[in-house]
């Protein structure tokens, strides 16, 4: 038995999609759901009764990253991700964040509520030494979006792999990068990547943008380096999420931030029915899943 928020998905012979509300499965089909995807943009809601479903065998699910499903996933129940169905959003906000947070939105979008015409000369994308930490499919279309914009392009992963430098020579280039792009997924070794160390070593002028997890940015070291007016930064991620009424990072100057939004436009809805009717395909079939991040192979 399948369960997803979509209603008219087209499903393979042999198998069944069990009623949907489009929000949550209701208590009397948890036992009977064998393949899961939870609702995209659901929340800790949409995955807290995982463990109930005591015939599970996949969760499908609707985001890149999965640290949080991670937490409430059975032994031997398999995990898939949405590798590729966020790239082109996520990738484009990105981009946009950091031309937003290099040119000055952040004081235009405050000049604007005040009704005030305030002149100012901010500094360009153009000419800037862009580090993409995380060099996935995400990363790289990040780069390959950014040839077209004048900068030099580095980017870095753990291995090296696909021309990128590894993580080891991070700290030492980390003062001559203009921009820093974070788009790594959240683990023991990412988490607060951007320490209060690191946010110091960054430029005067230096742009961060996180796209990546809040937690890979040390929220309260940010919010300290921001009020230096030493560098800006774009969040798309914030590290708690939502970000609540009245925290630091709301006052702090130059910060552009988004409401976790990378991958949520209208570009999901194709890409990720897409994604699930061909991981169903291939369920009915008995053939390898693709996307596999835990649990067992399937």
């Amino acid at each position: 038995m399948i369960w997803t928020q979509w209603s008219d998905l087209a499903i393979p012979a042999g198998l069944e999609h069990l009623p949907t509300n489009g929000i949550h499965p209701t208590p009397d089909q948890l036992e009977k759901i064998t393949f899961y995807v939870p609702l995209y943009m659901g929340g800790k809601a949409a995955i807290e009764q995982i463990p109930l479903m005591k015939n599970l065998q996949v969760v499908q699910s609707p985001n890149a990253g999965f640290d949080d499903v991670l937490q409430v996933l059975p032994e031997g129940v398999t995990l898939c991700n949405a590798s590729g169905v966020h790239d082109a959003s996520t990738a484009e906000l990105a981009v946009g964040l950091t031309i937003a947070a290099r040119r000055g939105f952040a004081a235009f979008a405050s000049n604007k509520e005040k009704g005030k015409w305030v002149h100012t000369r901010n500094t360009a994308l153009a000419d800037s030494r862009v580090g993409i930490v995380g060099y996935g499919n995400i990363g790289a279309l990040i780069a390959k979006q950014l040839s077209n914009f004048s900068v030099e392009v580095i980017p870095f992963t753990r291995s090296g792999a696909n021309g990128s430098k590894k993580m080891s020579e991070f700290d030492s280039l980390l003062p001559t990068l203009d921009v820093i792009i974070l788009i790594v997924p959240l683990t023991d070794q990412t988490r607060h990547l951007m320490n209060s160390k690191r946010l110091s070593s960054m430029k005067d002028g230096a742009t961060l943008i996180n796209v990546a997890r809040g937690a890979v940015v040390d929220t309260d070291a940010l919010v300290k380096e921001l009020h230096t007016g030493r560098i800006t930064a774009g969040l798309d991620v914030t590290d708690p999420e939502p970000l609540p009424d009245g925290h630091a990072l709301w006052s702090a100057p130059n910060v552009v931030i988004s409401p976790h939004v990378g991958g949520d436009t209208t570009a999901f809805e194709p890409r990720g029915r897409a994604l699930v009717e061909s991981q169903l395909k291939r369920f009915a079939e008995g053939s390898p899943l693709i996307n596999c991040v835990a649990g067992p192979a399937r």
